[in-house]
C-alpha cells in the first residue's frame, strides 16, 4: 500500500460528519478494501495533518478510535500499523457515524427529544444506578443517506458529563465528547429481538405501522466495569441484516446496512 492513497483523500469542512470521523472512515475503507493490509504502515501524524489540512488533535482522535477498535497498533519510535483485529482487539468502540462513514454512506441524526430525568426502577437496574440518580435521556432518529434507519433512545448518568446541552448533542458525537473526558467503552452487551413497529415509531422511521424491526438493547461499560450507557433502539428490518460467522477460533457478528 502506498501512503499516498490516504494522503490524496480530502475531508469536507461543510459536512455534518466530524473531521476525525471522516478520517476514520477513509482509513477503515482502505483496510476493508485491501488497499491497506495487515502490517502496513500508516502515514505519520505530521503527514496526515499537512495533506488533509487538519489539526494534530483531529488525527490523534481518529487514530485513537481505530486503535481502540483493534484496527491499528502504535509502535513507539516506528509509527502506526494496520493490526489484525482478531488478535489485537482491546475493547469495543461503537460509533454510528464511523460505522456508516466506513461503508461510504452519509450518516446524520435528527434529535427528537432531550432532557434530564429520574429514570424508572427498571432502567436504574439496567444501569446499576442508585434509584433517584439523574440521567440524560435523548431520542434520535439515525439516518443513512438521508433516510431514517434507527430510532434510538439513550440513557447516560448525568454525573459523567454534567454540562451536556441539547445543542451539544445536536452538533457533536457524544462518544467524542466522552472521549475527551476519559470515558471510553471497554465492553458491551447487546440483545436483538424481532418486533413489529407501532404507529408512532413507524411514523418516525417512515415505514408502515406493523412493519418488522429489530429491537436492540445495549449496555456499555468502562474498563472498570461501570455501566455508563443504556440504549434502546428500533432498527428497520427492511434495511439491516445481521450476519454471524462461526469458525474454529470463535464467532464474529456483523450488522449489514443495505
Amino acid at each position: 500500500m502506498e501512503p499516498n492513497t490516504i494522503l490524496s483523500e480530502s475531508l469536507s469542512l461543510s459536512s455534518d460528519i466530524p473531521l476525525y470521523a471522516q478520517l476514520v472512515g477513509i482509513i477503515k475503507r482502505s483496510i476493508s478494501s485491501g488497499a491497506l493490509a495487515i502490517g502496513d504502515l500508516l502515514p505519520s501524524e505530521a503527514e496526515l495533518c499537512r495533506a488533509l489540512n487538519v489539526s494534530r488533535n483531529t488525527v490523534r482522535q481518529a487514530i485513537g478510535e481505530l486503535e481502540d477498535e483493534g484496527l491499528v497498533v502504535r509502535k513507539r519510535g516506528k509509527g502506526t500499523f494496520v493490526a489484525d483485529p482478531n488478535t489485537n482487539r482491546r475493547g469495543v468502540r461503537y460509533s454510528f457515524t464511523t460505522e456508516v462513514s466506513s461503508l461510504g454512506k452519509t450518516p446524520s441524526s435528527t434529535l427528537v427529544d432531550f432532557g434530564v430525568i429520574v429514570p424508572t426502577r427498571a432502567i436504574c437496574e439496567k444501569m446499576e444506578l442508585r434509584e433517584g440518580t439523574s440521567v440524560y435521556c435523548f431520542t434520535r432518529v439515525r439516518n443513512v443517506d438521508g433516510e431514517p434507519l434507527i430510532l434510538e433512545t439513550s440513557y447516560y448518568p448525568q454525573f459523567i458529563y454534567p454540562n451536556l446541552t441539547r445543542e451539544m448533542v445536536q452538533t457533536h458525537s457524544f462518544y467524542s465528547l466522552l472521549y475527551h473526558v476519559g470515558i471510553t467503552p471497554f465492553s458491551a452487551e447487546d440483545t436483538y429481538e424481532a418486533v413489529m413497529l407501532d404507529a408512532p415509531r413507524a411514523n418516525l422511521l417512515s415505514v408502515e405501522p406493523g412493519s418488522c424491526a429489530f429491537y436492540h438493547q445495549r449496555r456499555t461499560k468502562t474498563e472498570d466495569g461501570r455501566v455508563y450507557e443504556y440504549t434502546r433502539s428500533y432498527i428497520r428490518g427492511d434495511r439491516v441484516r445481521l450476519d454471524v460467522h462461526m469458525q474454529k477460533s470463535g464467532m464474529t457478528f456483523s450488522r449489514i446496512i443495505d
